[in-house]
């Protein structure tokens, strides 16, 4: 849809926001959709979308070894106190 209304219509002199108001969209989340198509093509700077979802996995994925540490960390403490005791007997 953002592909053809910049290649049909132009993003320019309210088009955005008469094609919004067809559709049923809010006019932001069309001019949002225009920006990021924009930056994905490389017409202009930002985040593109593969960049920002490839950001959010490795985010993902670094609360989840971040929480297998953590789980490491109190099985390694809990087994050392246990070897303690055993080994104070």
């Amino acid at each position: 849809m953002v592909r053809t209304l910049r290649a049909e219509l132009g993003t320019d002199h309210g088009t955005v926001q008469r094609v919004a108001t067809q559709l049923g969209y809010g006019t932001e989340s069309v001019r949002l959709w225009v920006r990021q198509a924009e930056i994905d093509d490389g017409r202009a700077s930002g985040v593109s979308s593969s960049e920002s979802a490839r950001m959010r996995e490795l985010e993902q994925e670094n609360r989840e070894l971040r929480r297998a540490n953590e789980i490491l960390k109190r099985a390694a403490s809990f087994f050392g106190a246990e070897l303690d005791r055993q080994h104070k007997r």
